[in-house]
């Protein structure tokens, strides 16, 4: 089925619409330190205003478990998108009751934006009860919170089933978000190369064996390259490392030479004897890290070689950095593919979390095909696993 589009939308002169978003940004004295989520609900926001009555935005935010705190309240999310949307934006302090019942029966038009969803327990409980009380004041459901689609939670699967087809619909977050992952997953054009990296391969399992059948390219690194050196026989001195995953590791080297796939590994590497405060730093080879010291990054033939790789694809899937990119001194391998990404002339997606913060650091995420928000749906999504707020808004 396809997901429903706001254009699917039907009777939305007078509506009242929810609009789950993700607005779990961080925020520290009060003040949003970054408002990507926020700009990327912007589109959605923008066009639910300009032809419907009144819309209530929805979000999550930080660790909330269940119970009201202070420390993760959106009223500052508020003041952010006021500013971003440049028009106002009235903060509800709680996400259920009368009052906000109330606040948007008797709006004329405007944004109300609700409290934590996860201040209640009901939200990561998927409670029919919750989701009832949520969704009463409403006539309309839009989800553009695709970095919580991987979520079965209340606001993202029990409220979408109260409305029909017609009244609920995907925004364009949502939209986006799913049709370029969909085709990395369904219809790759081949050379298909996906990188993967970051620290663990116990997180990464299931989308390295999905991958496997629809790669041509497959190159690791980061920390979980190391549980990749490991299980070839190699040491790895102080290294992040994952011993319990090397049979892993070696099952997928396996799958890869069966399949045909290049399996890229370092050839090169860079090492260190601290993160912050190093007083040797050095590039050799795998099979050479010295016992005291620790893999922080690519090395400069491996940067060649797999910017190499990247650039001369025709679909390319990135998630995860190459190293300890957060330091400055080790960045190098993770910059390299970024911008290989962005000389690419295929169809490039980047899969959230750490390699997002790296394409905008390098300054090249425009130049990207997409850029996805959600690390863990992007994930489960390449797996080949349905996301529940997908399904919830695409049944009939």
């Amino acid at each position: 089925m396809t997901i429903p589009r706001l254009e699917d939308l039907e009777a939305v002169d007078g509506a009242r619409v929810l609009v789950r978003l993700d607005l779990n940004v961080p925020v520290a004295g009060g003040e949003v330190e970054d408002d990507l989520r926020i700009r990327a609900a912007l589109p959605t926001l923008r066009w639910l205003l300009e032809r419907v009555k009144v819309v209530a935005a929805c979000s999550h935010l930080g660790k909330a478990n269940g119970a009201p705190d202070p420390a993760y309240s959106l009223r500052p999310v508020a003041a952010a998108l006021e500013k971003l949307l440049g028009r106002p934006v009235r903060f509800m302090p709680d996400c259920l009751g009368d009052d906000v019942g109330t606040a948007v029966a008797g709006a004329r038009d405007g944004l109300l934006l609700l409290e934590n969803l996860r201040f209640y327990p009901g939200e990561k409980a998927n409670d029919p009860a919750f989701a009832g009380t949520l969704a009463a004041p409403f006539s309309h459901y839009v989800n553009d919170a695709f970095g919580t689609a991987h979520r079965a939670h209340a606001s993202v699967v029990a409220v979408p089933a109260l409305f029909p087809r017609g009244k609920r619909a995907a925004g364009r977050l949502m939209e986006a978000e799913v049709a370029a992952l969909r085709r990395v997953v369904e219809r790759p054009e081949q050379p298909f190369v996906a990188v993967v990296g970051g620290a663990k391969i116990s997180t990464k399992t299931a989308p390295l064996e999905a991958l496997l059948a629809k790669v041509a390219t497959l190159a690791i690194g980061g920390g979980m390259a190391n549980t990749f050196f490991l299980a070839r026989g190699l040491e790895v001195g102080r290294s992040l490392v994952e011993p319990a995953m090397a049979a892993t590791a070696r099952d997928v080297m396996a799958r890869a030479a069966a399949r045909g796939v290049n399996l890229m590994l370092p050839e090169d590497v860079v090492v260190a004897d601290d993160l912050d405060n190093p007083s040797r730093v050095a590039v050799t080879a795998p099979d050479a890290v010295p016992a005291d010291m620790m893999i922080v990054d690519l090395g400069p033939t491996s940067r060649a070689r797999y910017a190499e790789a990247v650039r001369g694809a025709r679909t390319v899937f990135w998630n995860g950095p190459m190293g300890v990119f957060e330091k400055e001194r080790f960045a190098a391998g993770t910059m390299a593919v970024a911008h290989a990404m962005a000389a690419c002339d295929g169809f490039t997606v980047v899969g959230g979390g750490e390699s997002v913060m790296a394409v905008h650091q390098a300054g090249v995420a425009s130049q990207l095909s997409h850029v996805s928000t959600g690390g863990g749906a992007s994930l489960q999504l390449v797996a080949g696993n349905p996301l529940p707020a997908v399904q919830a808004l695409e049944v009939s």
